[in-house]
């Protein structure tokens, strides 16, 4: 007992000496934490907005769709699949079907696609969309669906065409019984004129049957849909399963009301599909940035080990003290990030305009906590483990002489070496001496590089799509909105910590090199030749890892996108973050090597041989 009270006192002794450190360092696994939990809570979020939303509009069980059928044949085909499943076992009401033109909508210079269906005045038994503003479908009026709306910037009293025939836009609703904007066209389908580029971004919009009846046309007939009530609607899975045709022209094609619930969460699902492999790559920065703060304490700290071994302690005490630090700082990041990430996922489960009502609070569980919580231990414990060992592992005669550690030697990168400008030969020799740093923070800039060039594709993608789609790809995607807000997020605290990781990086190098500094600034080497040296020894690890990052920033997107298509930045966007990671280096790794040359060579000398 009276040992672990002994490393307490200790670590928070040394703690409250370096409140710079020890606060950057909560800083670091904070950040990476509070990603982590974001990624772990967002799951499942928007049930209740949805359950909302079909509770207001008297949603379907199951939605039934004739996409597909074009010749008479085929829609006498659906007209009986449909009257059989009115009828079918379980089947307590309906409503429809409903007949859908497919017409191009225009608003404010913006064209998208429009499912447009033909709906009654009168109120449904099944499916009866809430109207948020405004009034419901009468005359020649045009209810829009909200999400699709508010991406079209289209507001009650305003025009739109359909095929070229103006309307007035008389109300806003939601409903239930459609997948949210933009992932309409993902289980009914889309219909529209052959030859014509199918667009993901098709939107909602509802016009009187007479209205839809006329926009229809041979090249480009109507569709229907069907809704159903059953008496157990936890059965509408089966029940679909049951009726579901085989691929291709037949019965109608079902969907349960499970599967609109999992599409309304396409706006969370899309974040946490981003959050989660961020998370990891804070984790794995944080690690650097540890890694290099313990091994730069160890640089302050080798005659505070001697001075502990010699009054009595042993070499696992002297390790255990540097680790108690380290692992104090991840309980306390670990709470922090989880309180952090709790308190901030509400503002990312906005299930969008397409449903009403709010998400319930995010469930926070102990498995949740408990992975956090092991996650932060591991990376102060994996980053703070090998200066922990050399720790215990020194004389303390050695530690407290201060004995420099003698250079390894080799005569190829000797004579490679002489040809160098003076500035670059010192950044080379400083980088040699500590290779673990040199690679630690060139692990670093990759992660930095990685994370940019895969928002760097993301953008390209999104680019190539609107290209891909021509003039039907004028509504914005509300989900690419959403993951471009929170990769802006990511990527802004990504440059932040990897800032911090490479002021860390410098400061350890300038305190670990002070002997070798001071010999070389002795024998002839300026202060500014020693400053650009220091600067070259960052910038190495920094170009490697930028060049690094172009090839596993493609292969993390492809990973997360499950090996989909995606567009390639152009060659200057990439040109461009390599010098901006470069200049921001220079920059950032000036400050500590001013600093670090400002002490006078004797004071160094004297007091390193004293």
């Amino acid at each position: 007992m009276g040992q672990i009270l002994l490393v307490g006192r200790l670590a928070s002794r040394d703690l409250r000496r370096r409140p710079a450190q020890t606060l950057l360092l909560l800083l670091v696994i904070t950040a990476a934490m509070a990603t982590l939990t974001l990624g772990l809570v967002l799951h499942g979020v928007t049930s209740k907005p949805y359950q909302q939303t079909r509770v207001a509009t008297a949603g379907p069980d199951v939605v039934a769709s004739s996409v597909g059928f074009t010749g008479q044949s085929n829609r006498s085909s659906a007209a009986a699949s449909f009257t059989a499943l009115a009828d079918a076992p379980g089947v307590i009401a309906h409503s429809g079907p409903y007949p859908v033109a497919w017409p191009v909508l225009r608003a404010d210079g913006i064209t998208a696609d429009a499912m447009a269906e033909g709906r009654d005045p009168a109120r449904a038994p099944v499916d009866q969309p809430e109207v948020i503003q405004g009034t419901w479908v009468r005359g020649d009026g045009v209810v829009m669906e909200r999400a699709f709306a508010a991406a079209l910037g289209v507001h009650v009293g305003d025009h739109v065409t359909l095929d070229g025939r103006r309307f007035p836009v008389i109300g806003i609703a939601v409903t239930a019984a459609i997948p949210v904007f933009s992932q309409v066209c993902f289980y009914g389908g889309c219909s529209g004129p052959p030859g014509k580029p199918l667009s993901f971004d098709t939107g909602l919009v509802w016009v009187t049957q007479a209205t839809a009846h006329s926009l229809a046309s041979p090249g480009n007939p109507l569709t229907y849909y069907l809704n159903l009530r059953l008496s157990d609607p936890a059965a509408a899975p089966a029940f679909a399963a049951e009726h579901q045709p085989p691929p291709g022209p037949g019965p109608a094609p079902l969907t349960a009301w499970q599967s609109l619930q999992d599409a309304a969460g396409t706006l969370v699902a899309q974040e946490q599909q981003v959050l989660v492999p961020a998370s990891w790559l804070l984790a794995l920065l944080a690690v650097a940035s540890v890694a290099v703060v313990a091994g730069g304490r160890m640089a302050e700290q080798e005659k505070r080990v001697g001075l502990l071994k010699a009054a009595g302690g042993t070499p696992p005490l002297a390790a255990a003290v540097l680790l108690a630090e380290h692992l104090v700082i991840a309980i306390v990041a670990a709470g922090a990030g989880l309180a952090a990430g709790w308190l901030a996922a509400p503002l990312l489960t906005s299930p969008g305009a397409s449903l009403v009502g709010s998400p319930s609070a995010p469930p926070l569980t102990w498995p949740n906590i408990v992975l956090v919580t092991a996650v932060a231990i591991t990376v102060a414990g994996a980053s703070t483990l090998v200066p922990a060992l050399r720790a215990a592992r020194i004389s303390t005669v050695a530690a407290l002489a201060g004995t420099a550690r003698p250079p390894r030697r080799r005569q190829w990168l000797i004579k490679f070496s002489a040809r160098l400008p003076v500035p670059l030969l010192l950044g080379l020799r400083l980088v040699t001496r500590q290779p673990r740093r040199f690679l630690l923070s060139t692990a670093s800039f990759t992660v930095t590089a990685t994370t940019i060039v895969a928002v760097l594709i993301y953008h390209a993608t999104i680019n190539t799509d609107a290209r891909l789609s021509g003039p039907f790809a004028g509504a914005p995607d509300p989900g690419n909105a959403r993951v471009s807000e929170v990769l802006l997020v990511i990527t802004i605290v990504m440059i932040i910590l990897a800032a911090a990781n490479a002021i860390f990086t410098t400061w350890a190098t300038v305190l670990d090199a002070r002997r070798f500094s001071a010999i070389v600034r002795a024998i002839g080497a300026t202060p500014q030749q020693m400053f650009a040296g220091l600067v070259a020894a960052q910038l190495l690890p920094a170009l490697i890892g930028a060049v690094l990052g172009i090839p596993a920033g493609e292969a993390l997107y492809a990973a997360v996108q499950n090996g989909g298509l995606h567009g390639s930045p152009p060659a200057w966007w990439l040109l461009a973050m390599i010098a901006a990671i470069l200049l921001t280096v220079t920059v950032l790794t000036a400050i500590p090597a001013r600093l670090g040359g400002r002490v006078p060579v004797a004071e160094i000398l004297q007091a390193e041989f004293a």
